[in-house]
């Protein structure tokens, strides 16, 4: 799954800086792209714009505007836009957004926070991650670890260590988000009476040092919680950017949190809150990104 996943994103990333960067005057057209890349396409455009139109992308394309509108009423149904009239613009504001986005925003901050985070994991531990991108990251190191019991309600995760390690993989029942690439539902019914998780790993929306870890997915928040009350030890992992921001719903309290991890660039008042309701920060630096790195899964 995880090269499925790279393949499509290394070469589309090639054709937008040929092809969105150009005026539709004179850029090139986008050969024979089937709907998957199209559509992985249009979310990088809107990732880096936050706006695309019908038009222009059937001209990029070179099919329809009736193709163009299926491609972006698919998106929407997933969430991972919001149509106008005469195309669309970025949903980020109101939900997480679609999982491979997620997955490019901020990577070398996640990759950094996960590189620390994993140096909390021993061979044998029982952990869980949740579904997101940065616990994503965190999973890709720990494939090393011996006989690591993982409960995750991420697709993509629960993939990767099924394909990639030797580790027991439970993933809780419910429904599938397709956007988030995660299953949510009755995790807690799931994981009552099994005894007690080693490590839990957690990503969020938002922190706040009143109410803890914040998501903006009610369903996405129960699951969270649901795992956070089974384990000994539960870590955040949040990029500095969900430092001072607004959410929804509690997925776990302040007092559950053990620790949060994060990068330098994280609001330090919030930082210094956090501290005096309990939870130490760990700040890890972050290497700058080399200019047009190309994004693997690898």
């Amino acid at each position: 799954m995880t090269v499925l996943l790279s393949y499509p994103y290394v070469l589309l990333r090639r054709f937008v800086r040929t092809s969105f960067s150009s005026p539709p005057s004179g850029g090139s057209i986008i050969p024979s792209l089937d709907e998957y890349s199209r559509s992985q396409a249009i979310l990088l455009e809107l990732d880096t714009t936050g706006r695309v139109l019908v038009s222009e992308l059937a001209e990029r394309f070179s099919v329809s505007a009736v193709t163009i509108r299926k491609d972006l009423e698919t998106l929407e149904q997933r969430s991972a836009l919001r149509r106008i009239r005469g195309g669309a613009v970025s949903a980020r504001a109101v939900d997480e957004g679609a999982f491979e986005t997620r997955l490019r925003a901020r990577r070398q901050h996640k990759v950094a926070i996960a590189r620390a985070a994993a140096a909390l994991v021993q061979d044998g531990d029982v952990i869980a991650l949740d579904s997101s991108t940065t616990c994503h990251y965190l999973a890709r190191e720990l494939l090393d670890r011996r006989s690591l019991v993982v409960i995750t309600n991420g697709m993509p995760t629960a993939t990767l260590f099924s394909e990639r390690s030797d580790a027991t993989v439970f993933v809780p029942g419910g429904v599938v988000r397709r956007s988030a690439r995660s299953v949510v539902g009755i995790a807690g019914d799931v994981l009552a009476g099994r005894g007690r998780i080693t490590k839990g790993f957690l990503g969020a929306h938002a922190v706040s040092p009143e109410r803890g870890l914040l998501d903006m997915s009610l369903d996405e928040a129960q699951v969270k919680h649901h795992m956070a009350v089974h384990c000994r030890e539960l870590y955040g992992l949040l990029d500095s950017s969900k430092f001072g921001g607004f959410s929804l719903h509690t997925a776990a309290p302040i007092e559950a949190i053990t620790a949060v991890y994060t990068d330098q660039g994280a609001d330090q008042q919030v930082v210094a809150a956090l501290a005096a309701a309990g939870v130490p920060v760990r700040v890890v630096e972050v290497e700058k990104q080399p200019p047009h790195e190309e994004v693997s899964d690898q």
